[in-house]
Order: structure tokens, then sequence, then C-alpha cells
């Protein structure tokens, strides 16, 4: 890979809709792009090598790290939608349309990355914000009880 093309994929992966961040095995903080930096307010270079669950009280650890390390050992991508669970990190809702919501829905996604040799030694996350859809099935659902209950 040429240099200008590592250039755009760094310059694409900080411009993305979508938050990512890669871990170590000890949950230390590799790498964090601007969606990161800019809902959770934090600069990429101040949670650099800092442990996450550090960062984040809000964070559920035990249920976290069942989920990486089964991603760590089985070498395998693990998901996790806003229904199973709202958020991972809690960020502000941001959305204009659906800024009645309380938080910033999150569906997410870990993936295994490999070192040279073959051995999971990173894990990326990747944070969706599912907030329209949240607020959207919400509110379908609050129809669908209100009509339930009117005689036709």
């Amino acid at each position: 890979m040429e240099i200008r093309e590592f250039h755009w994929l760094m310059n694409i992966v900080q411009n993305l809709d979508v938050g990512l961040f890669v871990l170590d095995r000890q949950f230390r903080i590799q790498v964090w792009n601007g969606f990161m930096e800019s809902h959770s307010g934090r600069q990429a270079a101040t949670v650099r090598d800092r442990v996450l669950f550090e960062l984040f009280d809000e964070l559920d650890r035990a249920w976290f790290e069942r989920k990486a390390n089964q991603v760590f050992t089985l070498n395998n991508r693990a998901f996790s939608t806003w229904e199973q669970r709202p958020y991972l990190l809690r960020f502000d809702n941001y959305r204009p349309i659906t800024g009645s919501a309380p938080f910033m829905y999150q569906n997410l996604t870990l993936v295994p990355l490999a070192d040279f040799s073959g051995q999971v030694s990173h894990l990326g996350v990747m944070i969706y914000d599912a907030t329209d859809e949240a607020i959207l099935l919400g509110q379908v659902r609050a129809s669908q009880q209100a009509s339930a209950g009117t005689p036709d």
C-alpha cells in the first residue's frame, strides 16, 4: 500500500459516522476515531494507552469483558443491539429530530484483530448510532398499544 492510500484510509477512519476504537488484551485504547472524540468529549491523545474501564464508569465491565474475551478466544465477531443493551458508552443524543431521547442508543460490533502470527492481539469496537431506529420503534409500539385499547 502506498503512503498516499494509507493517508486516505486514515482520513476515512477519522471521519466515519461510526465510532471506532481498538483495544489491546489489557483493554488499553490504541485507536480512537473522530466520532469517539466528538461524542465522548475525549481526544485520542488523552485516551491512548489508557484502560477503557478507568475512563467510563457507566461501562458494565463484567459484561464487556465476557463479550470481548469471546472475541479474543474464538477469533469471531460479536454483536450487541440497543434492544439487548441500550448503549456501551453513554453519549448524549445529538440528533435534532429525535432530541427527546435521553442518550444515544447504540448497536455494537466487536471484531478480532490478529497480529502477523495470526493470534488475536487486539479488538476493534464499532459503535453505530441507533437512536432514530429506537425512537421510531418506540413510537410504533406506543401507537399499536393505543390502537389496541380503542374499539373499532
